[in-house]
């Protein structure tokens, strides 16, 4: 009997064959790739992945998954294109795992992740601004609620547009590839999902001091009804910011949310100039 969808774990079995294969195929795998799949559940999907000649390293939490995972993959395990790590992938020393399996890092991720774990698995795969992932996935495809989705993927001016969009527009470039309905899952969870891309690069203008960045986007969308310069009173006073929004051709009123990636670098680097580092603590 197959063991049931744990809430504590948010689990949901997605049981789409068109949301299925449109994962597979924004991955554009291919023989040789590495596959790191985060939560492959009961195998659904890892089966397709397997199906493309791609190695697969599977991370699971649940132990009675892995004990059918095990049972039902024999062969690709017996040939070395399936691993499976029992492990809580937040908690997991990645490298070390790598060293225990003899496996070659994995270039590609692709999962169904838990919903409720989704900012520190971005936070894991990407790292951060100020310290980014320095051997970077080539591709990162992920099903996850469509709320995240929206704020990965969203334009300056917008709404959905913040901290998480800053972050992780500075990392990587990030593509909606489909909406996913509940009812595409079994059991149905109560929000709606998508399939989202990630490609990680280093951002065209990196920030010359990206602790600095990463502390006026965290400062910046604290309270995202105020104007920029009053949440950025702590690190330049509202006359001086003024000045520098005005060079930078940017609206004095605006708030965070206004502001695209590139707008937030020469922020970053104007501030810099006139805030050195020391005058204030780095968040």
């Amino acid at each position: 009997m197959a063991p049931r969808a744990r809430k504590r774990f948010g689990q949901h079995w997605l049981r789409s064959d068109p949301i299925l294969n449109q994962i597979v195929a924004a991955a554009q795998l291919k023989e040789g790739d590495r596959v790191l799949e985060i939560g492959p559940g009961q195998g659904v999907l890892t089966q397709r992945l397997l199906a493309t000649a791609a190695q697969v390293l599977a991370v699971e939490i649940d132990r009675d998954l892995c004990l059918q995972l095990r049972d039902l993959f024999i062969p690709a395990m017996a040939t070395g294109q399936f691993r499976l790590v029992e492990a809580d992938f937040l908690k997991l020393d990645f490298d070390q795992a790598l060293i225990d399996f003899e496996l070659e890092r994995p270039n590609k991720v692709v999962a169904n992740i838990p919903y409720y774990i989704t900012a520190p698995i971005l936070e894991k795969l990407l790292g951060t601004i100020r310290q980014p992932n320095l051997r970077p996935f080539s591709d990162i495809v992920l099903l996850v609620q469509k709320e995240i989705s929206d704020r990965l993927c969203a334009e300056p001016g917008t709404r959905a547009n913040g901290a998480l969009t800053i972050r992780a527009q500075y990392l990587a470039d990030c593509e909606e590839i489909c909406p996913v309905p509940a009812s595409a899952f079994k059991p149905p969870p109560k929000v709606e999902s998508a399939v989202i891309r990630l490609r990680p690069r280093p951002f065209g203008t990196p920030a010359k001091n990206p602790a600095r960045l990463s502390q006026l986007v965290k400062l910046g969308f604290s309270q995202k009804r105020k104007m920029l310069r009053n949440n950025l009173q702590s690190v330049v006073d509202r006359e001086t910011l003024t000045a520098v929004l005005n060079r930078l051709s940017i609206n004095p009123q605006v708030r965070a949310e206004g502001l695209g990636v590139a707008e937030w670098v020469a922020l970053s680097d104007a501030v810099d100039t006139i805030a050195p580092a020391n005058s204030s603590v780095l968040l």
